[in-house]
């Protein structure tokens, strides 16, 4: 419906959309056909004829597959004049609508070729996990090492800055600066570790749901 205050289409913006409309429902129509084809051809007793009925219930036999055979639906018979296949007939609304689903099946089966060239199967990426964690673990732990060692400076700089007001003398410039210098180095060291731990959870998520996705397509 047109919205109040807005221009009416002109004929040729009409005629445009249709158009646009009439090829994507050939071309869709064409998909179909090719497939439906090929389907016939390689069923069990090979087609030789092609049945459909229009909208009236009047029937049409054919040598091959018409654009009608994929509208209406249609029988594949054989020389007999048997039933051997039926095809449901096409619907262009309901393909466009299936269309992203098709799309995100695409994508995953590009996805899982991915997985298969870059592990080949579950327990290569099982064995990579284990090897990149093992190095992260590593590095957090060395990490942690350089935290304590940091800690345990700090407890003789703050006792000998302590011992330094208990007999009320001024804390040497270096003694402050040697403070200032632990503290920032602590703080890094701690995000550094934390940014790590990420790291591994991280590393550890994404290798489960690779090795998931390669055990289903085992």
């Amino acid at each position: 419906m047109r919205q109040l205050g807005e221009k009416p289409a002109s004929l040729d913006q009409v005629k445009s959309i249709f158009k646009k409309t009439a090829i994507l429902t050939t071309l869709l129509l064409q998909a179909a056909l090719t497939t439906t084809v090929a389907a016939s051809n390689t069923a069990p007793g090979k087609a030789k004829w092609y049945r459909y009925y229009d909208s009236k219930g009047v029937p049409t036999i054919s040598t091959n597959v018409t654009p009608n055979h994929i509208r209406y639906g249609y029988e594949a018979l054989d020389a007999n004049m048997q039933v051997i296949q039926r095809a449901k007939p096409y619907n262009v609304e309901a393909d466009i609508r299936q269309a992203p689903k098709r799309a995100a099946q695409v994508k995953q089966q590009v996805e899982d070729q991915k997985l298969k060239r870059a592990y080949n199967n579950s327990q290569t990426a099982i064995q990579k996990k284990n090897e990149t964690l093992s190095q992260l673990k590593k590095q957090i732990e060395f990490q942690q090492e350089q935290m304590k060692q940091l800690q345990k400076d700090r407890v003789s700089f703050v006792r000998q800055e302590r011992e330094y007001l208990r007999k009320g003398q001024t804390v040497p410039a270096h003694l402050k600066t040697t403070l200032a210098n632990n503290e920032k180095n602590l703080h890094a060291q701690k995000e550094n570790i934390q940014s790590l731990q990420t790291r591994y959870r991280n590393k550890e998520a994404e290798y489960d749901r690779i090795i998931q996705r390669l055990k289903a397509l085992e």
